[in-house]
């Protein structure tokens, strides 16, 4: 099979379906994340914790103005900033991404880093440095959300693929990293 008669994959219809899996997955990861904040909220706050396996699973709400483990407690609006800034970026790379993975990881980081930063601009003790809802507690670890479920998933992802060598999809500059220059690239005239 030669180059002209391989499938292609990496179409502008392609890369805007990964395009629409990327904000299908956010959007379904940041909705079940809200909703479930928004009920264990309503209906578990200032109550004993529900076991759910025991003592080794338990839902209990707990305000977090840190970061994962309770780190950075004093620091709520860099962590605001730095999930929005995480936010951006995911937005911005998704111009090239034709990879179903890479939509699927970048999906999961973005509707985690929305959920997340949703509490952090509305909820108290006001915008940019309101605490995230944890209700999720696994004995002996931490208390989460699945807000950070997706994120580690996505992450976890994102490093498997970057170990596998699974490209994000085609690089926005005229030049490759092997040196070779645009002319050369392109078949200009002169071109060694």
């Amino acid at each position: 099979m030669t180059t002209s008669d391989a499938p292609k994959t990496d179409t502008p219809a392609a890369g805007r379906r990964r395009v629409w899996l990327l904000w299908l997955v956010a959007g379904i990861a940041y909705a079940i994340d809200l909703g479930s904040k928004l009920a264990v909220v309503a209906e578990l706050e200032g109550r004993d914790p529900v076991p759910v396996i025991g003592t080794w699973l338990e839902l209990r709400v707990q305000r977090n103005p840190g970061a994962a483990f309770g780190l950075g407690e004093a620091t709520t609006i860099v962590f605001t900033l730095i999930a929005a800034a995480v936010a951006v970026a995911i937005v911005r790379v998704s111009r090239r991404l034709t990879s179903t993975p890479w939509a699927l990881a970048l999906g999961l980081l973005l509707g985690g880093a929305l959920g997340n930063l949703t509490d952090r601009v509305f909820r108290s003790p006001g915008s940019m440095r309101g605490a995230v809802v944890d209700f999720i507690a696994v004995r002996d670890f931490s208390v989460m959300n699945l807000a950070d479920w997706a994120i580690t998933c996505g992450g976890a992802l994102v490093v498997l693929l970057s170990f596998r060598g699974e490209e994000l999809g085609p690089v926005d500059t005229p030049y490759d990293a092997g040196g070779d220059s645009g002319p050369a690239r392109q078949g200009g005239a002169g071109a060694p």
